[in-house]
């Protein structure tokens, strides 16, 4: 028998696969297809102090290997989410949930993640740096290490829970920006999110998206995410979730061995809603495949 289980931050996961944030809504959209309770945990949707309805449409555009998106964070706000969104997953998924919590000032973290942390639900918090910083002239908290640190000070200055911090691959160095959460007092380190892109429609010839750039996430993109959790993990102690392109056991692996404790599947849930049930259901023959025994101890084996 293989061990698929994972500790990330003193909590055991049955294995370490996690559906991304912006791809599972709340869960309980997903607990009428299958138990969600199958998986390690979830991220769910990235949650602000106040609700937004998010960017005009069209807000999705595919590609070869993957899609855009430019939603732009549309959630009810954390006051919706706790009295509506949390008990109606209370009632179909059992156990500890990864809180996604984003923001426009470093105000709005910790006030989100304060409002959350008396949530019992809530096991870990994962916090979206790659929003603009509506003080800092717009450019992301993740594109600075200055920005990055005041993020991270101010949201474990609010809660005792395990912090991941979730960084941008649009930087130059990202271990740079990892060193600073750490050194900041983050628990673990959440990579990588969407790259920008963009797409044009040649029949109008204007940019697809109403807000021309977007996210770009799905296959094409885990080269350099695997590239990016290769270099933090050589950089930094603290434990690493990795995402970007994965889309099967085998991939899970793959980013495991460059350095993840855990890993998060982001676009494909978009693609096929079974993904990460069918990914999790495969890991024991791609483990027995690979000669793996244990998943723990292979976690940073490429090194």
């Amino acid at each position: 028998m293989v061990d698929t289980k994972v500790t990330l931050s003193g909590i055991e996961l049955d294995n370490p696969v996690i559906p991304a944030s912006g791809t599972f809504g709340f869960g309980y959209e997903f607990a009428d297809l299958y138990d969600i309770n199958m998986l390690g945990t979830f991220s769910f949707k990235g949650t602000t102090k106040d609700p937004r309805f998010g960017n005009p449409t069209p807000r999705i555009a595919e590609t070869p290997s993957g899609m855009l998106n430019s939603v732009g964070l549309q959630n009810p706000g954390v006051e919706k989410v706790i009295s509506e969104e949390l008990p109606k997953l209370k009632k179909c998924f059992s156990k500890p949930v990864m809180a996604n919590v984003s923001g426009f000032a470093v105000e709005d973290y910790a006030y989100t993640c304060q409002m959350l942390d008396k949530e019992n639900q809530i096991g870990w918090f994962e916090v979206n740096i790659s929003c603009p910083n509506v003080h800092g002239g717009g450019l992301a908290f993740g594109t600075s290490a200055k920005n990055a640190e005041n993020v991270t000070k101010a949201v474990k200055k609010v809660t005792n829970k395990p912090v991941y911090i979730k960084l941008s691959p649009n930087v130059t160095d990202i271990t740079e920006i990892a060193k600073a959460c750490e050194a900041a007092g983050a628990d673990g380190i959440s990579l990588i999110n969407t790259l920008l892109g963009m797409r044009i429609d040649l029949k109008t010839k204007k940019p697809i998206l109403a807000n021309k750039m977007g996210g770009f996430s799905g296959a094409a993109i885990k080269p350099v995410a695997l590239r990016m959790v290769y270099q933090v993990y050589e950089a930094v102690k603290i434990p690493i979730i990795g995402m970007g392109g994965i889309t099967t056991a085998e991939d899970v692996i793959e980013m495991m061995l460059a350095g993840a404790t855990a890993v998060e599947v982001g676009a494909a849930n978009l693609v096929e809603p079974f993904a990460c049930k069918k990914i999790i259901e495969d890991l024991p023959r791609a483990m027995e495949k690979y000669r793996i025994n244990s998943l723990k101890e292979i976690i940073g084996g490429a090194h």
